[in-house]
């Protein structure tokens, strides 16, 4: 198996507030959206989110689950500088986002803040200067 994602798809109790926060509040594109079941964005080069009506992404997965939650799991965006932080933090509130943590200095030596989407997803924006993205899109992390 190579070693790729394709698809990140997340159960989602209110399609429709997912649809208002990324595709409204947000400005995204939908690469394709069906109304009451799923929406995808494509989120870089050959990825793609789907954000899946948790009902139905029950029933796709022949009900291994049965309560899905998103709880544990944070997509990072990450940012040119710690200005971009902010500005995509307060974006997000605007939008409808819970604000989790205000932008602040971290550990690691970056900058980074996190807010949840209207049905929960967490999303930290980041500037960690140790991180990088060539040309042909891999990426490097490195110790600040």
């Amino acid at each position: 198996m190579d070693q790729r994602i394709h698809f990140i798809t997340l159960a989602t109790p209110d399609v429709d507030a997912a649809r208002a926060f990324y595709r409204d509040g947000l400005g995204w594109e939908p690469l394709l959206d069906v109304p009451g079941e799923i929406i995808f964005f494509q989120i870089g080069a050959g990825l793609v989110l789907g954000l899946f009506d948790a009902e139905k992404f029950c029933a796709d997965v022949a009900g291994a689950v049965t309560n899905p939650s998103t709880t544990g799991i944070t997509l990072s965006h990450n940012v040119a500088d710690t200005e971009a932080v902010d500005d995509v933090v307060r974006l997000a509130v605007a939008a409808g986002a819970t604000l989790i943590k205000e932008p602040q200095r971290a550990d690691f030596g970056g900058y980074h803040g996190h807010f949840a989407d209207p049905n929960g997803v967490v999303w930290e924006v980041c500037h960690n200067p140790g991180w990088s993205v060539d040309d042909s899109g891999r990426v490097s992390l490195s110790a600040i």
